[in-house]
C-alpha cells in the first residue's frame, strides 16, 4: 500500500473552497481548484514514495504491471491503469461534450495518426464516466423527450427558433404539444428512449450549433432574455431556464446556451451517480462529486467552453437515443457496509464503504485499487501486517499483490477498481439493496452488461 500525493488541476471553472476544505488546507485557496486527480494518467500522475524514492504512480505501474495491476487487468487493458479517480469541484459550468465508444475511438485515432496526427482524438480509448454527487450536483444529461423539447422552445416565444421547433414537431413524436413534464431530479430514465431514431433531435442540435454567424448574437440574446423571464415563473422548466441565465454570465453569446435547452436538466442528490455512456451528450453545471472514468482524453465539445469546439465530429458521435441514467448504490455481498455503483463500463467500478471499529475485508479484494477517504478516518491493513492510515482527503494505492486487506474506522471511503469483477458472468457482486435503509438516496441500479460488449 502506498499513500498517494494527488494532483490538483487549477482550471478556471473550479472552486476555491471545496478541494481545499477536503484536503485540510487554507480556505479559500489562492486560485480556482477544479479537479483532484488520483491515478497514473500522463497529464497528471499522482506521486508516491516506494523504497525510499519519490516516484509517479505511472512509473511504478510500468515497472511491474503484473504485480501492480494483476494478470487479468494486464491481459484486458495492457500495462496501464485503466481508470482515473477524481474529485471534481465545479463553481462554473463545463462544456457540452460527448465521448466516443471503443470502436469509434480506435478507428478515428487510427485515421488521424495515419493523416499526420492532428485532430481531436488524443488516444484510441473510450472514455465512459461516472459521477457520484457529494453535494447537490446540477447537470445537463442526455436529450429531452422530443415533444418536451419542442414545448420548451415554444414557451420562450422566440420567433427565430421556429425552424428548430418545426424540426421537432415534424419528427412524429407527439406533435410538440404543450408538455407539462418537469425537469428530472433523480430518475434513471433520461427521456430519450421514446424518440425512435432521434433524427429530429440530432437535426435540431445541428441547426442550433451551425446557426448563421451573422445572426448568432441576436438568437442567443433573445433566448437568454426569455429564459430569464421564465426562470421566475412556476412553470415546469423554470430550473432549466435559470441554469441558462446563470451559464450566460460565464459564456455570453455562446450557442451552447441555446443547445442546452434540448438537454435534460437534473440535480443529482448526494449519494446518487450519473453514468455517461458513449454518445451521451452531457455537461456539468455546478457541484462537487467523485468522478471515475476510463483513462482517456477523448472529449468532443460543442459549446460552453474556451477550448476547441468540433461540431461536425460531435454530431457524428452523438447518439440521441443514448441513456444517461442516474444510478443508485447496490449493496455488495459480504459483512462490510459496502455499495457499488453498477454500470456497463469494464474499465472501472466505483465502491463506497462505511468502515466500522471491527476490521472487515475491503471490497474489492483484488486488482489495482485507489482508496479515497472522503469523510472521517480509517486504517487499512494488508495480510501480514503493513498498515496505512487515511484521514479526510487522503488517498492510497493498493496493487493487485496486496491481498487480504481489511479496513476499520469511521466515515466514508470511496474505492476505485476495475469493472472486470462486476462484469464477470459467474460472479454475484450484489444482493438486494439491504443497505438502502441507511442510504436515503438509493435509486434503481443498471444491470451489468456482459464482458466484451461495445462500451464507451
Amino acid at each position: 500500500m502506498d499513500l498517494l500525493e494527488p494532483i490538483i488541476k487549477p482550471y478556471a471553472w473550479g472552486s476555491r473552497e471545496a478541494l481545499a476544505r477536503l484536503t485540510g488546507r487554507h480556505v479559500p485557496s489562492a486560485g480556482p481548484e477544479a479537479e483532484l486527480w488520483m491515478g497514473e494518467h500522463p497529464s497528471g500522475p499522482a506521486r508516491l514514495v516506494r523504497d525510499g524514492r519519490t516516484r509517479t504512480l505511472r512509473e511504478v505501474v510500468s515497472g511491474d504491471p503484473v504485480r501492480e495491476l494483476g494478470p487479468e487487468c494486464v491481459d484486458r487493458f495492457g500495462g496501464r491503469l485503466p481508470f482515473l479517480l477524481k474529485v471534481i469541484a465545479a463553481d462554473q459550468p463545463l462544456s457540452i461534450q460527448v465521448h466516443p465508444d471503443r470502436q469509434q475511438a480506435r478507428a478515428a485515432y487510427g485515421a488521424q495518426t495515419a493523416n499526420g496526427g492532428e485532430g481531436p482524438y488524443s488516444d484510441d480509448w473510450p472514455k465512459p464516466e461516472l459521477l457520484c454527487a457529494l453535494s447537490p450536483f446540477e447537470v445537463l444529461a442526455g436529450f429531452r423527450d422530443q415533444g418536451e423539447a419542442a414545448a420548451l422552445l415554444k414557451s420562450l416565444g422566440v420567433d427565430r427558433l421556429r425552424p428548430v421547433i418545426e424540426l421537432l414537431v415534424g419528427g412524429g413524436d407527439d406533435n410538440g404539444s404543450d408538455d407539462n413534464g418537469s425537469d428530472d431530479n433523480g430518475s434513471d430514465d433520461n427521456g430519450s428512449d421514446d424518440n425512435g431514431s432521434g433524427v429530429p433531435l440530432t437535426e435540431a442540435l445541428r441547426t442550433l450549433l451551425q446557426w448563421p454567424a451573422h445572426d448568432r448574437d441576436a438568437l442567443v440574446g433573445e433566448v437568454v432574455r426569455a429564459c430569464t423571464r421564465l426562470s421566475d415563473d412556476p412553470g415546469p422548466h423554470a430550473a432549466a431556464c435559470a441554469a441558462v441565465t446563470r451559464m450566460a454570465r460565464h459564456h455570453p453569446g455562446d450557442l451552447g446556451l441555446v443547445a442546452s435547452l434540448l438537454m435534460r436538466h437534473q440535480v443529482l442528490r448526494p449519494g446518487s451517480a450519473l453514468y455517461m455512456p458513449a454518445g451521451g451528450l452531457h455537461a456539468y453545471v455546478q457541484g462537487v462529486g467523485v468522478e471515475i472514468m476510463a483513462a482517456s482524453d477523448n472529449v468532443l465539445r460543442a459549446g460552453l467552453t474556451t477550448k476547441e469546439v468540433n461540431v461536425p465530429e460531435l454530431l457524428r458521435v452523438t447518439d440521441p437515443a443514448a441513456r444517461v441514467p442516474v444510478i443508485g448504490p447496490s449493496a455488495v455481498v459480504g459483512p462490510s457496509r459496502t455499495d457499488v455503483y453498477l454500470c456497463p463500463a469494464e474499465e472501472f467500478a466505483l465502491y463506497r464503504t462505511e468502515p466500522t471499529s471491527t476490521p472487515l475485508p475491503l471490497v474489492p479484494q483484488a486488482g489495482p485499487r485507489i482508496v479515497l477517504c472522503e469523510e472521517g478516518a480509517a486504517r487499512l491493513r494488508v495480510e501480514g501486517g503493513e498498515t496505512v492510515t487515511l484521514d479526510r482527503g487522503d488517498c492510497c494505492f493498493l496493487p493487485d499483490s496486496d491481498r487480504g486487506v481489511t479496513v476499520e474506522g469511521s466515515g466514508t471511503l470511496f474505492i476505485a477498481g476495475t469493472g472486470l469483477t462486476t462484469h464477470r458472468p459467474d460472479t454475484d457482486v450484489t444482493r438486494a439493496p439491504a443497505h438502502a435503509q441507511r442510504s436515503t438516496h438509493a435509486a434503481t441500479a443498471m444491470p451489468p452488461t456482459p464482458t466484451g460488449a461495445n462500451r464507451t
